[in-house]
């Protein structure tokens, strides 16, 4: 029986100084004038090249980061591969539009790729296919692609090369790679390359991965188009489910533009999508691979049910859990010692270069209902179970 309030289990690789440092963090961010006065400052520190790595790294950084680099991310993964819990390594520089970012980013991905092959501490790979391209180009050819320029086609065939060469080497190493999910603007081009690249490389097993992001109401006729297009190309699809991370931008965009909402009118619509595509893909396991990406406890608790009413062994590697580094380690390392296959996303980059991605973390965690009050009291419940104990220790009856 899967219980994701055992405190002991969820925090068995924190020290108590981890968790001290965690308790400090957590009670900050839940403050929402401390996350907007932090954001600031960080942007103005960015604006000014002033450096921040003496004051990000024992906070933010050590909390939701990896390492600066893939050999710094390795004392990371062991630890948690100590654990049964493996890892997504995820280079997470934002913002760069400039073709040295953009070159930067796809050669770093392959890095990645390479490292990942043969370690077993590692599951998947994943790359940001907005990383790879400019972002109005590939807002053009995700909803207007009959508009683009000579030059423009010239570009995207450049950034179709790179997204094509990414699932390539992922296919040549034996690595599955997940594809991200963008904002609506970016999305169907995206779907469309992933598509192509299931088609070429998942015809043994699942090594490209679509995204899907769950908020959209749409995405439940999207999971229905992919398998009936793998039956009809004969792969395996990979499919990973996110509920989606863009809510408000994606709500104010489609007011601006005069096209209809296309995220789910509340949040029970989007764990109802979310929980309908998890059976779905269960249902079709003979023919697809899952990545559930979620903190929810119920879609966890869920997941875990169809296995068994589906008579699927917890250690499939065909159906994979995954949270956040630095979050929901209750849901993680509780579903990796009852023997389910699980995985953290562990994200690196340089401080200055990840900055942006831990400001969207703590802003995340500000306004995601519940999450940070969850996180504490997990972490206030397992530092006053060990003090007790060590009394206990102390002081026999």
């Amino acid at each position: 029986m899967l219980d994701f309030s055992n405190t002991e289990i969820a925090f068995s690789h924190k020290s108590d100084a981890d968790l001290r440092n965690a308790d400090c963090l957590f009670r900050a961010i839940k403050q929402p004038f401390i996350v907007k006065c932090g954001k600031g400052l960080a942007q103005l520190a960015l604006g000014i090249n002033f450096p921040v790595a003496w004051a990000v790294k024992p906070t933010l950084f050590k909390q939701f980061v990896g390492g600066e680099t893939l050999k710094d991310c390795t004392r990371s993964m062991e630890q948690l591969q100590k654990f049964n819990v493996k890892s997504i390594l995820d280079y997470s520089a934002e913002g760069g539009q400039s073709e040295q970012d953009i070159r930067y980013s796809y050669e770093e991905t392959l890095r990645s790729i390479d490292f990942a092959r043969n370690n077993p501490t590692i599951a998947y790979t994943v790359f940001k296919p907005s990383a790879m391209v400019t972002d109005e180009l590939l807002a053009k050819a995700s909803e207007k692609p009959e508009t683009l320029t000579a030059a423009e086609a010239k570009e995207f065939a450049r950034f179709r090369k790179r997204f094509m060469s990414l699932c390539e080497r992922a296919y040549k190493n034996d690595v599955r790679i997940l594809v991200d999910a963008e904002d609506y603007c970016f999305q169907d081009a995206i779907d469309r390359l992933t598509e192509e690249a299931m088609r070429l490389f998942n015809s043994k097993r699942a090594i490209v991965f679509a995204t899907l992001q769950m908020y959209r109401h749409d995405r439940m006729p999207y999971l229905q188009k992919i398998w009936d297009d793998s039956r009809k190309y004969n792969y395996i699809a990979g499919i990973k489910f996110v509920r989606g991370a863009y809510m408000e931008a994606e709500r104010a965009r489609a007011s601006e533009m005069g096209y209809p909402d296309p995220i789910c009118k509340d949040k029970q619509a989007t764990d109802d999508n979310y929980n309908a595509g998890l059976a779905f893909v269960v249902d079709h396991i003979d023919c697809m691979e899952l990545f559930s990406g979620t903190h929810n406890e119920y879609s966890n608790l869920y997941l875990a049910e169809l296995m068994a009413k589906k008579g699927i062994q917890p250690n499939d590697t065909r159906i994979f859990f995954a949270q956040l580094y630095g979050m929901s380690d209750n849901i993680s390392f509780n579903l990796a010692n009852a023997g389910y296959c699980v995985a953290k996303y562990v994200p690196y980059a340089p401080v200055k270069k990840v900055l942006p991605y831990l400001i969207r973390r703590a802003e995340e965690n500000t306004s995601m209902a519940g999450q940070t009050g969850r996180e504490l009291r997990m972490i206030e419940r397992e530092l006053d179970r060990r003090k007790q104990k060590r009394s206990a220790v102390a002081n026999p009856s």
